[in-house]
């Protein structure tokens, strides 16, 4: 009787294939988009996902100035900044943030969403943010990545 033998297939630098993903980000709320970026960076949409390699695709994302919060997050939600000096320490609400830099928002989402060492920040590398609709990876042909919406369910009165 023969033995049958399994070999688990692990991904290294050399075998990885790279895509290119466009995201639009009109209406969508910023933490559910971030997650599946962060998934997609991480490349645990592939079949040969490993978790000490960087196998994760390269992602655009465009329109970061019409992302949503949900709740009351746009106006209660803090950024924090610390200088390093005492008195140092700044918040700036998502609102203001918006204005100012909304790119900022979806790159510090998706960089908490990310490991904490080398290989998250190389992974980090692979995001590009802009807040209009255009973009300048035009050559690499992106093809656009849809997220499923998530709709509240209807509210109906249980007698």
């Amino acid at each position: 009787m023969s033995k049958l033998h399994f070999t688990t297939k692990h991904a290294n630098a050399a075998t990885v294939q790279r895509n290119w993903y466009v995201v639009d980000g009109t209406n969508q709320t910023v933490g559910r988009m971030c997650a599946k970026i962060a998934s997609v960076l991480r490349g645990k949409n592939k079949a040969y996902y490993t978790p000490h390699v960087d196998c994760g695709d390269f992602v655009i994302v465009i329109n970061a100035d019409k992302i949503v919060f949900s709740g009351n997050k746009l106006e209660e939600k803090k950024y924090l900044t610390f200088s390093g000096y005492p008195g140092g320490q700044r918040a700036e609400t998502a609102k203001n943030m918006m204005k100012r830099k909304p790119e900022a928002v979806i790159e510090r989402a998706v960089k908490g969403m990310l490991p904490k060492n080398r290989l998250g920040r190389q992974m980090y590398k692979k995001l590009f943010v802009y807040a209009g609709a255009e973009h300048q990876h035009a050559a690499q042909k992106p093809t656009e990545l849809t997220f499923t919406k998530i709709t509240p369910a209807t509210s109906g009165s249980k007698k």
